[in-house]
């Protein structure tokens, strides 16, 4: 009997042990993995956003858990892809990919970015709580997957909000903010337009580049049942529904600033911040900026909702990024790029992430009660990412040259230099030459956008 207690003793210490095991492992996965890599130095780019300040601030605690060095640039948006295609094209120094929503189809289809199947075979150098499905499902779908595979984790993810001066809708008999389009158009926009003292009710940010193209036109397709293309790939901007939503700008053009169309971001925020404006819809990464007494007057009266519903429903404006493994780096590098692309998005620094003003990928971080309650913005943006549009701007390689085009007959169109239904003529006309040659017609390419 004391030999059988004794097995039996023995059998539960070890199995308490190997029960442990695994708790550790987790425990001290990231060190462990990076030990082989002491010492290597990774490089990517960072943006001037409150996500890579966040990040920023983090750093440290990776580099001494790591002895990885993370080296970064800081560039601004406009700038980004044009210095990530020429680092890529040049065997560059770049180790990790900055990629937009939009360049996720050229990174990926010129082989620029690596599949993460490639890493996550490797248990040594994987996180064990990795646990993808814990991202939202649109977010790694839209900014980190491509032809079935997904290259990147998503990073500084964003969804259009509608930011409002709750005290000016009060004052003007609303004591919400509107639930459609068509509603902020007819029964709001014109009680809170005072021209005269230089009030208006809405600022869209439409300014000449991919603000016009992404920010301003494609807004008004999508909620309007419109597109830009038919599931053949050619132009969809002539049809009744793309139409409805274009004229629906012009329509609420009159209810916003003079010089509207050079408005980009910063001038949009900025309207809602000092009261030129009642109501924006803009990306949720600004609001630290309306929070902040430095940079905004609106205090108590800042308010947030999801974006305004359409005829097609409420399918609001997705941006942001996923970090990704260039295919250009050594080894050893992608190995630590992986491992600190895992650290960056993981849920297990979401919290303090979050803190820090970044908008974290994970789901899990805006179930906490003292997260939805701090943040105004968390509940709308959860609800606007459980439906969405990956295409919401197309995504594949094509899509630079396109925005130019948009952006060129959609700021004409805002000035009144065209109709809609001419600009939409002359996009067209121009667009789909350029999907001619990408191979989108003669069947040499998929049709994935």
């Amino acid at each position: 009997m004391k030999k059988l207690f004794l097995a039996a003793a023995c059998s539960l210490a070890l199995l308490a042990a190997a029960a442990a095991l695994p708790t550790q492992a987790k425990a001290d996965w990231l060190e462990t993995a990076a030990a082989p890599l002491k010492g290597t130095e990774i490089s990517g780019i960072f943006l001037d956003r409150p996500g890579y300040r966040a990040i920023i601030k983090l750093l440290p605690e990776f580099e001494k858990k790591t002895g990885i060095k993370v080296k970064y640039e800081t560039v601004p948006y406009e700038n980004t892809r044009e210095k990530e295609v020429l680092n890529f094209t040049s065997s560059g120094d770049l180790t990790m990919a900055l990629v937009d929503l939009v360049w996720i189809g050229e990174f990926a289809e010129n082989g620029w970015i690596l599949p993460i199947e490639d890493f996550t075979k490797d248990a040594a150098i994987t996180d064990p709580n990795l646990n993808l499905k814990g991202f939202f499902p649109l977010l790694l779908d839209a900014f980190g997957s491509w032809g079935g595979k997904v290259y990147g984790l998503p990073f500084d993810n964003y969804s259009g909000l509608l930011f409002y001066n709750s005290c000016k809708l009060k004052e003007a008999g609303f004591d919400k903010p509107p639930e459609t389009w068509d509603e902020l158009l007819k029964t709001y926009a014109p009680k809170l337009t005072n021209a005269d003292k230089k009030e208006y009710a809405f600022a869209l940010q439409s300014l000449r580049g991919e603000t016009q193209s992404a920010d301003s036109f494609m807004r008004v397709l999508w909620p309007f049942g419109g597109s830009l293309l038919t599931k053949e790939f050619k132009s969809n901007l002539g049809s009744p529904e793309s139409q409805a939503g274009l004229k629906f700008r012009q329509e609420l053009m009159k209810y916003m600033p003079p010089g509207i169309v050079s408005f980009d971001h910063a001038e949009a925020v900025n309207a809602l911040a000092q009261n030129q404006v009642a109501m924006i819809t803009e990306w949720s990464a600004f609001y630290g900026t309306l929070t902040d007494p430095a940079s905004s007057k609106l205090g108590d009266c800042l308010a947030v909702a999801p974006e305004p519903a359409g005829p097609a429903g409420r399918l609001p404006a997705l941006g942001g990024f996923s970090l990704a493994v260039a295919a250009q780096a050594t080894p050893e590098q992608q190995k630590a790029s992986w491992l600190f692309i895992q650290w960056a998005t993981s849920e297990e620094i979401s919290r303090a992430y979050v803190e820090a003003g970044g908008v974290s990928g994970r789901m899990a971080i805006y179930e906490q009660p003292d997260i939805k309650a701090k943040y105004k913005f968390v509940e709308p943006m959860v609800a606007s990412w459980q439906k969405g549009v990956p295409e919401f701007r197309p995504r594949f390689p094509a899509w630079p040259a396109i925005s130019e085009i948009i952006a060129e007959f959609g700021s004409k169109m805002m000035l009144g230099e065209v109709s809609t239904e001419d600009g939409v003529k002359e996009i067209s006309t121009r667009m789909e030459p350029i999907l001619e040659k990408e191979g989108y017609y003669d069947g040499k390419k998929p049709l994935l956008q």
